[in-house]
């Protein structure tokens, strides 16, 4: 199988409008192909009867019920703020208007 070329690395850094050194396109060219050969390899190793995953262990997510449950009052969500005016969170002014 052919390599990844340097001027294939051009092209891809032009697509993404990224400007590269000759230096980093003979750098990436390099691991570019040593990427795609790893994909490679794991292609040929996989077979038929063994389906794509993502994880090689089963993943299960482990989530409570939802439950309603009482909220903070407002005394109560503002018993720690600095400052509070109106029964809302008093912050300092950051753009110029009123």
């Amino acid at each position: 199988m052919p390599g990844i070329t340097r001027e294939e690395v051009a092209h891809l850094a032009r697509l993404a409008r990224l400007e590269l050194s000759a230096e980093e396109l003979d750098h990436f060219a390099g691991q570019l192909d040593d990427i795609i050969g790893a994909v490679a390899r794991v292609s040929d190793v996989a077979a038929q009867d063994v389906p794509p995953t993502s994880h090689p262990l089963p993943l299960t997510n482990v989530m409570r019920p939802d439950e309603v449950r009482r909220g903070l009052t407002p005394e109560q969500a503002l018993s720690g703020a600095p400052a509070q005016e109106q029964q809302r969170f008093k912050v300092p002014q950051i753009l110029g208007e009123e």
